[in-house]
């Protein structure tokens, strides 16, 4: 019988471990049980936090920078760099991992930060930038990424605006005139797992508001300026799939930057180079923190299993905690989902000994699928 050669790309464990730590724990659970098997881990992202992590474990070299923060305070941020390309991620210069528990600014933090890191990249030669967006502190439109990448936003008095969605109620004029001119010559990728518009019932306040820490006045205020600043710099944009991504950073980078939308899952698989690796495996093994709704829609197991299936491979999963029906599975190509949950009820203890019980399960699916 020929040897199985098993792919472990899964993604993230949020909060308990990350994907690199996934795919290691996967392993050694398949080879207590099943010892001669072959192994290839590709730890993958969607595009959000994560994504410079999941590029690194690829090959790709970890570069740091400097940039400000989405509260202005100095932060260090990482971006990751192979050849000619950079895969950036928004979350490392302007994410919530960067505000104190409880300590939320949703009229005034600022993507100020996201552009500096792009402007690192372009300074280490990047000419394909993939920009990997979600998991913000921000509502700003991506106001201030361009504003660090050369724009000016003035109010009425020709005096900069404030910073953050809030500021942008004042905006009378936009000059991006001067953008950086590197730009031009950039193939700029949006990286994201969602397509929301700016504004409206489906926009970035409305739906992603609340979770960084805006009241239901602020969700308006924060609509309101956004309509404000896309009927300035161009409406027709912020219809756009992908331009309420990440408080709206994707407008900013879609109606200025020239960026071009694509799921974030799609991007990466791509980037890490999954399809040559997935030729050379008889059983893919995905898996996220929670295997749920939020999955169908562009999440990373839902994307491996798809070009698994694709294919001809099977797909198992690995999760927390499941939350689909075997029939939803089924749909998106996932033959079994093993969760930590079945191992272990308590959450708090699920979480805190994620990594022996991810091997525990890793033993079933290599009794299961290998044996």
């Amino acid at each position: 019988m020929e040897t199985a050669r098993v792919l472990v790309a899964a993604d993230k464990f949020k909060g308990s471990l990350t994907a690199v730590q996934v795919a290691e724990r996967v392993t050694a659970g398949l080879r207590r049980v099943a010892p001669g098997v072959r192994v290839e881990t590709l730890p993958v992202a969607d595009g959000g936090d994560g994504t410079v992590a999941a590029a690194v474990a690829a090959g790709f070299e970890r570069r740091e920078a400097r940039v400000t923060g989405p509260l202005g305070d100095p932060v260090t941020a990482a971006y990751a760099l192979r050849d000619s390309t950079a895969v950036v991620e928004m979350a490392e210069a302007s994410g919530l991992q960067h505000l104190s528990d409880g300590v939320f600014a949703p009229l005034t933090a600022t993507t100020y930060g996201s552009g500096e890191l792009l402007r690192a990249a372009l300074e280490a030669g990047a000419t394909t930038i993939v920009f990997g967006v979600g998991g913000s502190a921000t509502t700003d439109g991506g106001a201030g990424m361009l504003a660090a990448l050369g724009a000016r936003f003035l109010d009425a008095d020709g005096k900069p605006v404030g910073p953050g969605g809030g500021g942008l109620a004042e905006l009378a004029e936009a000059d991006l005139s001067g953008l950086d001119p590197r730009l031009k010559d950039v193939d700029l990728i949006l990286a994201s797992d969602v397509d929301n518009p700016l504004t409206g019932p489906k926009g970035a306040p409305e739906v992603y508001g609340r979770q960084k820490g805006a009241s239901e006045e602020d969700i308006a205020v924060l609509d309101a300026a956004l309509t404000h600043y896309a009927s300035v710099l161009g409406p027709e944009t912020a219809a756009l799939p992908g331009a309420g991504a990440a408080g709206g950073i994707g407008y900013g980078a879609l109606v200025a930057l020239g960026a071009r939308f694509r799921p974030g899952i799609e991007v990466m698989l791509d980037v890490l180079g999954f399809a040559p690796a997935l030729a050379r495996a008889t059983l893919v093994i995905t898996g996220e923190g929670s295997l749920d709704e939020q999955t169908l829609h562009g999440k990373a197991p839902a994307g491996v299993a798809a070009a698994a299936r694709e294919a001809g491979i099977e797909v198992v999963a690995v999760c927390g905690r499941l939350a689909l029906s075997q029939e939803a599975l089924s749909g998106a190509g996932i033959a079994r989902a093993y969760a930590l949950a079945e191992l272990e009820p308590d959450p708090a203890v699920s979480m805190a000994q994620a990594g022996p019980l991810l091997e525990r399960a890793a033993e079933s699916i290599a009794r299961d699928f290998l044996s």
